[in-house]
């Protein structure tokens, strides 16, 4: 609790963070939280029990922007949601409005996950909060912004939406605008934002803190870090390796034509071995992850799928039967690689090799997390040894052969194979 509260957090917040296991800060925390907070007066101690914080809109100047700008880069499983939610919620508490805190976030999953973190922490005050994301009801979401909560968590393209389709909210009053994942928010693609992005930015104060957080760094933050207007604070993990130390990092060269035989040769073992652990495996596509679910499932593994195809209600099903082991494994694509926090995951199996290392690095970081440690295995077909040699080249690292017992694997190819075209048929 000292420790938290010579960052410059109130009594209160260093109790709450304590409360939830935040125990001491991590680097991130150490690094960002005093920037953010630079020049903030000490909080009075708020009681633990308040009476709520009003939520209406109420004549007011400009922000006072005490704080400073943060760019914060850091391995994935160091603590940087909480390096911006704990600096938000101790400035909110000494000057309440709503909206006070915009938060952008590149997937549905990971907004609740940051809106969950925002309630704990944010206990003591009676915080509310607002989650708008694509695939649930607009005019619910849009009753709910014109309440004014005190934090919005959004991703851009429904914020957008509502944006352009409605003038029952405002923000601009806002002190906060937060990226999260900002590398992938910013990055231009298949998935561009950047229209949406354009539509939000020009709702928004010129006068706030902006705090972007990643744990890869692109180009594109980099340029960031010399435009940001509010005396930008810069912090960058120093470490030659991009993974954390308590990963352990292999991969197993395979046939494309029996890639699957050993896939399932893998769940088995480590099934029959630790019956108790959780494994995630990412797939490139979601036709894959659906058949992939299927063909486990007919071999009585207790797998659920994740991918952007399905429905947000059946994704919150998904997510949540995995979190709470009722399902040991999880068949996602990319949509699960960033941010999510599941403390539980040991393993981690990256069914194709991921084409950038930068998400490869994202979707190793599901597992050995917040100290704990975990393994990741990555299937490397013939054709993806430069992939392998990328990857490498940017985690500083060298990936350790995954030995198997290639009689085991041989002896269900058959079986598995024609399974696979089994599910194959049935998902077209």
């Amino acid at each position: 609790m000292a420790e938290f509260r010579a960052l410059g957090l109130s009594p209160w917040l260093a109790e709450q963070a304590r409360q939830v296991g935040l125990s001491r800060p991590t680097p991130v925390q150490a690094a960002c939280i005093p920037p953010v907070l630079q020049g903030e007066r000490p909080a009075a101690p708020v009681p633990l029990s308040p009476s709520p914080l009003p939520t209406a809109d109420r004549p007011r100047p400009s922000p006072s922007l005490a704080g400073r700008d943060c760019l914060g880069c850091a391995k994935t499983g160091s603590g940087k949601t909480a390096a911006f939610v704990l600096p938000v919620l101790q400035v909110l508490s000494e000057d309440p409005y709503g909206i006070f805190c915009l938060v952008l976030t590149p997937t549905r999953e990971l907004a609740y996950q940051i809106a969950e973190q925002f309630r704990v922490l944010g206990k003591p005050l009676g915080l509310k909060d607002c989650v708008v994301v694509g695939g649930l009801d607009m005019v619910a979401q849009a009753l709910e912004l014109s309440r004014k909560p005190h934090v919005v968590i959004a991703t851009p393209g429904r914020l957008a939406d509502h944006l352009r389709s409605s003038n029952t909210f405002s923000l601009k009053k806002i002190k906060f605008l937060i990226l999260d994942e900002a590398d992938r928010l910013l990055e231009q693609g298949c998935a561009d934002f950047t229209p949406d992005l354009e539509v939000i930015l020009e709702a928004l104060p010129a006068r706030r803190q902006t705090l972007l957080f990643s744990a890869t760094l692109t180009d594109t933050l980099k340029e960031l870090k010399g435009l940001a207007a509010n005396r930008p604070f810069f912090w960058e993990a120093v470490s030659e390796v991009r993974t954390v130390d308590q990963l352990d990092q292999r991969y197993l060269l395979v046939p494309e034509a029996i890639k699957d035989a050993y896939l399932v040769h893998l769940i088995q073992t480590f099934q029959d071995e630790h019956e108790d652990w959780s494994i995630i495996i990412f797939t490139k596509t979601c036709k894959d992850c659906q058949v992939l679910n299927m063909m486990l499932r007919k071999y009585s593994f207790p797998s659920v799928a994740l991918h952007s195809m399905m429905k947000q209600r059946q994704r919150f099903a998904a997510l949540a039967k995995f979190k709470s082991s009722i399902f040991k494994i999880l068949i996602a694509t990319d949509v699960a690689a960033r941010g999510l926090d599941i403390p539980t995951v040991q393993v981690v199996i990256n069914h194709n090799t991921p084409g950038l290392p930068k998400i490869y690095i994202h979707r190793v970081g599901r597992t050995a997390r917040a100290g704990r440690k975990g393994i990741a295995i990555t299937l490397v077909t013939q054709y993806d040894i430069h992939l392998v040699h990328a990857i490498e080249d940017e985690i500083k690292l060298k990936l350790q052969e995954f030995s198997v017992e290639e009689k085991f694997v041989l002896d269900i190819v058959t079986q598995v194979n024609v399974t696979r075209r089994q599910c194959e048929i049935v998902s077209v």
